[in-house]
């Protein structure tokens, strides 16, 4: 059987970054700390400033702890448009490291803005001290580009998408 993943082109690349570019919420995927399990969140997601996903994550959420304990993380971004078969819908499941930055870092007030830009709404819970952005570095991804195009995507595919 020949292999359903292409090689990764600009096209790829391209639509990596128009998925990532788009995205205004996630599905977030970890490894719960307390028993060892994984599990998924929907978060609201952005992208930052250096074309990475950023998101704003409460130190309330059973996700923030999980994170803080392994940065280790996956992200499914990509929401179906109109009508028709949502598994033909374009799609990208990223591996990522999870960073918190914290009111008073050096980054905040730049990533705060580059979020709120995108998550207007967040204005009225930002600033609380349990909040703290999250920048997503992505590690490697699936893309799926709708049926027949699948592609592999290692982390230099993914910094250049993301210039």
């Amino acid at each position: 059987m020949k292999s359903p993943i292409r090689p990764t082109d600009d096209e790829a690349r391209l639509l990596a970054r128009d998925l990532i570019e788009s995205a205004r919420f996630a599905g977030l995927a970890y490894i719960d700390k307390v028993d060892g399990t994984p599990m998924i969140s929907r978060v609201a997601l952005v992208v930052g400033p250096n074309g990475a996903p950023l998101s704003l994550i409460s130190d309330l959420s059973h996700h923030s702890a999980a994170l803080q304990h392994d940065p280790l993380c996956a992200l499914l971004i990509g929401e179906p448009k109109g009508k028709g078969d949502p598994l033909t819908h374009p799609r990208l499941s990223m591996r990522a490291t999870a960073q918190f930055v914290r009111h008073g870092e050096a980054e905040h007030a730049s990533l705060a803005e580059a979020f709120l830009s995108k998550q207007p709404k967040a204005k009225l819970y930002i600033g609380f001290a349990d909040f703290a952005l999250v920048r997503f570095t992505p590690v490697s991804a699936r893309l799926n580009g709708g049926f027949g195009k699948a592609y592999v995507l290692n982390a230099e595919d993914l910094a250049r998408a993301m210039r």
